[in-house]
């Protein structure tokens, strides 16, 4: 392909690409002061959360939506306040789209095995297609830090010719912080007080209302590249004239997911599927401590224009077991190790107090507090727009069975664990046995009060299994008599409290008659047998009351109503407690009904509207530990091999 300058258009007049000349070699080096007119899209509306691809490098990410705007994007890391954030308020949020003048239909795909992503544009006149990527480092487990973060977008046409219109407007913190506008060799730097970006552009550009863009046109065979780099405060006056450098280009960064994905040992009936929930679990590690976020977004409604939006670009302890038994059915054993190394410091820091957090931030930050975006409406107009998580200080008594069901399995099947780090364990495991008897958030997080929650029950006698049985396997020391009876008064609290001869069933909480998908679980942890009448009773009541065309509520209200969307791991949950219940045919269905819920480029969010909308925040690496689990359990069903 022929790499060409792109032509500048101005109003009513056509010009011509020059076929042959390379774009770096006619940037116009003086601003032009033209006003810039805005996109074909300049009455701009909240696109569905599902019409977003995710293109990241290990720090952060960027959403890249059907229609060619990046409408949200956090840099220089997840957490970081963000530049664009349109998806959270279209007129105050900020973002940079690219699109084409002509009409035309958008598609959207990923190179194969990649997350480098391609959004399409194709009409009468022609095809053009954006593609976007940020490059990561060669080694792709390792990667400490960076030089830069980069934003690549090269634009190209493939048939025909067509015009484009590139708008590019951030808003810095969150939109509190104001915009500055500078003009250097190649680009524009677009500066606030405290963070600066370089957009590197082989076409003038021109500004409007804080807003810097071009309108350009490309025939057949040519393209344009714009870059958007993080700068480092030294050679911020300077922008390169080679746009993309080997190390950099979108070859180089194809090849390297790539080869990280083919170290996948899953070789089932959904390995597409796997596969890129395996890659979008990778977007969303922090590399810098092996950390993973729940989601890389902040504030997506888990109804729109309701006011349960929460921001969960941090770690949860809860996700831990499911994500190291996710990774090393994968054979990913250095991201099982490097995401074990997080969750033992953080074990090594609550053996001081004996207390974990449920969460934490991505370096093992401890205060996550909560505040207001208030002048933003958040998405479609569900606000209040939160970033911080003031959940982070709740009581959630699961955590502990969820983090000793993922230390016995790496210790088993990894590396042995150190003294100083059982050492650890034990304090922990001491004030758990102290305090398992109280009332708790539970693991949807209630802020209504707190409740015996069957679920954090049920995790409580999995902290003391497991912890028993590291213990017995290497020989470590433990208050074995005081554990097992801790472990026994447990499981019959639950066998006592939480069933209900009613409904037939394990319920919510002690005394509770609603049900809680969380019940799922119970065999999933080897509490019960899968084909104990008391767990296929529970499933039976479940599926009568918690379950539409397959799909999971997570509970029932208090007065009998389910609440919000279906819960998109809980679907995944029921596929496995089906497949292990011998009912494979059934969990089969399921699990294909649940695939056609993700969106054209197969990502999930939490949650699934009544309509097949996504809510929540998205892409949700729970849901995607819960597809990658739940495959491995159904093709071994399936293959007749025992499941462990």
């Amino acid at each position: 392909m022929t790499r060409t300058t792109a032509t500048l258009e101005k109003p009513h007049e056509k010009s011509h690409p020059k076929s042959h000349e390379k774009s770096h070699e006619k940037t116009p080096e003086k601003f032009n002061e033209k006003t810039f007119s805005q996109p074909a899209t300049a009455s701009y509306d909240y696109q569905p959360i599902e019409e977003y691809g995710v293109i990241g490098d290990l720090h952060t990410v960027a959403l890249v939506g059907l229609n060619g705007s990046i409408d949200w994007c956090c840099l220089p890391h997840f957490d970081s306040p963000s530049v664009f954030g349109a998806m959270l308020d279209k007129e105050k949020g900020g973002r940079w789209q690219i699109t084409t003048r002509q009409p035309a239909v958008h598609k959207q795909l990923y190179f194969p095995d990649t997350n480098v992503l391609v959004t399409r544009f194709l009409s009468e006149e022609g095809v053009g297609e954006v593609t976007d990527y940020m490059p990561v480092a060669e080694d792709l487990v390792h990667s400490k830090v960076v030089t830069s973060h980069s934003v690549i977008r090269r634009v190209t046409v493939v048939r025909g010719k067509m015009t484009f219109s590139m708008y590019c407007k951030p808003a810095f913190n969150y939109g509190r912080d104001p915009l500055t506008i500078q003009t250097v060799k190649g680009g524009v730097l677009l500066s606030s007080p405290t963070q600066t970006l370089g957009l590197v552009s082989p076409l003038p550009l021109s500004r409007t209302d804080g807003s810097v863009g071009a309108e350009f046109t490309l025939e057949a065979g040519s393209e344009t590249t714009f870059i958007l780099r993080q700068m480092d405060g030294v050679n911020d006056a300077r922008l390169i004239d080679q746009p993309v450098e080997n190390e950099d280009s979108v070859e180089t960064t194809i090849l390297r997911w790539k080869r990280w994905i083919s170290q996948c040992k899953y070789t089932g009936r959904w390995r597409e599927a796997v596969n890129r929930s395996a890659l979008s679990l990778k977007l969303m590690t922090f590399a810098p401590t092996g950390a993973i976020v729940a989601s890389p977004t902040c504030s997506l409604p888990e109804t729109v224009g309701g006011s349960l939006n929460w921001d969960y670009r941090f770690t949860w302890i809860r996700d831990a077991s499911f994500t190291i038994y996710a990774l090393l059915r994968l054979g990913f054993r250095r991201e099982a190790s490097q995401f074990m190394d997080w969750i033992g410091a953080r074990l090594i820091e609550a053996g001081k107090v004996g207390k974990m957090q449920i969460m934490y931030g991505l370096r093992g930050e401890h205060k996550l507090t909560e505040t207001i975006i208030e002048d933003w409406e958040g998405y479609r107009g569900s606000g209040p727009v939160r970033i911080g998580n003031a959940a982070y200080d709740q009581l959630q008594l699961d955590i502990y069975g969820e983090m000793m069901d993922a230390v016995d399995l790496y210790d088993r099947e990894v590396t042995p664990l150190s003294a100083d780090l059982w050492q650890s364990i034990l304090n922990v495991m001491d004030w758990m046995i102290k305090h398992w008897r109280q009332a708790d958030e539970g693991i949807w997080e209630a802020r209504s009060g707190r409740l015996q929650n069957t679920h954090s029950k049920v995790m409580c006698w999995v902290a003391l299994d497991r912890g028993l049985k590291i213990a017995a396997r290497r020989s470590l020391p433990v208050n074995r008599t005081l554990w097992e009876k801790e472990r026994d008064d447990v499981y019959e609290s639950i066998r006592k409290n939480a069933w209900n001869p009613k409904r037939n069933a394990f319920t919510q909480s002690y005394g509770s008659p609603s049900l809680d998908a969380s019940s799922l679980l119970m065999p999933l942890v080897n509490f019960m047998s899968p084909t104990d009448p008391l767990i296929i009773s529970t499933l039976q009541a479940i599926n009568k009351d918690l379950i539409s065309d397959s799909l999971v509520y997570r509970y029932q209200m208090g007065s009998g109503e389910v609440g919000e969307g279906t819960f998109s791991i809980c679907t995944f949950w029921l596929v496995e407690a089906l497949a292990r219940a011998g009912q494979t045919e059934q969990a089969r269905l399921i699990f294909e009904k649940m695939l056609s819920y993700g969106n054209h480029l197969g990502l999930f969010a939490e949650e699934i509207g009544r309509s097949g909308e996504s809510l929540g925040n998205f892409p949700q690496a729970f849901t995607h530990i819960g597809l990658i689990n739940s495959a491995y359990i159904l093709d071994r069903t399936l293959d007749g091999i025992k499941n462990d």
